[in-house]
């Protein structure tokens, strides 16, 4: 007994530090990736050696894992390369050719609804990165950029909450049956709507008068077949739930379907030319960023090892013996991942209860699917979404708590409230 508690407690140490490295990785400069594999290498060396089980059945543990995990990683890496390819052939300078709104309120709303709008459909990562971006090639004054790139972050978080694709851990308990597609659109977009309202409403009173544009511009070049790049590019991700629901495969095929559309149709249009090379899938995917995958993969095996060992599903039984309100779990759960990933606070949430108990469609991973979502905008490195704001625009933790946390924390507080009002 006392060697399994040293086998607990060991496992919960790497995981803490871990994570603590993680948080700080602007200050340690080790990617988090690197972090995230060693922390799965070691718990899982751990739980092969408390002895609670033989070593076939912990392999047989790993094995079932990393099937379910495989599939969240090549969802991933599909939604990237799709992206990638879109990017590759300026297909988003559809955003920047019609989108100059002189007033600082008009623009800051018009940017908000289309990040809103966009993520639901691409992801809140690519999307923040996209408008930060299209914002730094427009608009001269700083300050404007950062109050306004603060509320992409809100937008983007709030918009991918509500659909399968749009972020992350949304498609973790889609691809893992906690949610449908149809369902979490339904019951998720109200909250996520006025979430975003809210923040936006209070972040709007600090923007007044008319924006300061950059001039001589120097536009990106278009690429040939740039713009219906960007739209089959976006067919193809929106074609992945309604793949699903026809033929009843694990969306990470859907996906792929979409990729390998896109792959053939820039073959046929781009073999024939020598300078069209940049524009093919095999050059474009050495462009993706695999350390995210991995990132991904060394949290979710990380999270796994903790449920193998026995050690969420007791986190689940004591928050239910001291808490026991389902809705104030999932809101204290969103509030932590405004400190911490929200990736293993999800992981670790699908651990701790059981299909049996919540079934798929429940209440429970609804409001854990917008709570997730939408908690990591109130700090700036709880979110993907923040953390490429800060690298882009260098904004520091302090700026973004004293001028956007509140208005996150609002908007965060609205939605949950509106959802748990018409549950």
């Amino acid at each position: 007994m006392m060697a399994k508690e040293l086998y607990f407690n060991l496992n919960i140490l790497v995981f803490t530090v871990g994570y603590i490295l993680i948080t700080i990785e602007h200050m340690t400069k080790i990617n988090k990736a690197t972090i995230a594999l060693l922390m799965a290498v070691a718990c899982w060396v751990l739980q092969f050696g408390n002895g609670i089980w033989t070593h076939q059945e912990n392999m047989t543990f790993l094995g079932e894992h990393l099937a379910n995990i495989s599939q969240i990683i090549f969802f991933l890496i599909g939604a990237l390369a799709v992206v990638e390819v879109i990017n590759a052939h300026n297909g988003f300078k559809v955003l920047s050719d019609n989108l100059k709104i002189k007033s600082k309120k008009k623009m800051f709303w018009a940017v908000g609804l289309i990040t809103f709008f966009l993520s639901s459909i691409l992801d809140n990562l690519t999307t923040t990165l996209v408008m930060i971006a299209f914002l730094q090639k427009i608009i001269g004054n700083r300050n404007d950029r950062l109050i306004i790139g603060g509320g992409i972050v809100i937008a983007a978080n709030a918009g991918g909450a509500w659909t399968p694709i749009g972020d992350v851990t949304t498609t973790m308990l889609w691809i893992g049956n906690q949610i449908t597609t149809f369902n979490i659109m339904k019951e998720i977009f109200l909250p996520s709507l006025v979430c975003f309202l809210v923040s936006f409403f209070v972040l709007s009173f600090a923007l007044k008068g008319d924006l300061d544009f950059k001039e001589n511009l120097e536009a990106n070049e278009s690429e040939p077949y740039g713009v219906f790049i960007f739209w089959l590019g976006i067919a193809a991700l929106i074609f992945v739930p309604i793949f699903k629901w026809l033929t009843g495969l694990p969306p990470y095929m859907g996906m792929l379907f979409g990729l390998s559309v896109l792959w053939i149709v820039t073959d046929i249009l781009h073999s024939k030319y020598l300078n069209r090379e940049h524009l093919r899938v095999p050059q474009i995917l050495t462009k993706i960023d695999l350390s995210s995958a991995l990132f991904f993969l060394g949290i979710l095996l990380c999270v796994d090892a903790l449920e193998s060992a026995g050690i969420l599903s007791g986190l689940a039984i004591y928050l239910d013996q001291t808490i026991g309100n389902t809705n104030i779990i999932a809101i204290i759960i969103g509030l932590a991942s405004a400190i911490v990933d929200n990736v293993p606070l999800v992981a670790g949430t699908m651990g701790m209860y059981e299909l049996s108990e919540y079934p798929t469609n429940s209440s429970f991973w609804s409001l854990i699917a917008y709570c997730a979502g939408t908690g990591g905008s109130i700090l700036i490195f709880g979110s993907a979404a923040g953390v490429v704001f800060m690298g882009l625009e260098k904004a520091d933790f302090i700026w973004y708590f004293k001028r956007i946390s509140l208005p996150a924390l609002l908007g965060f507080f609205a939605g949950a409230f509106v959802y748990i009002l018409l549950t």
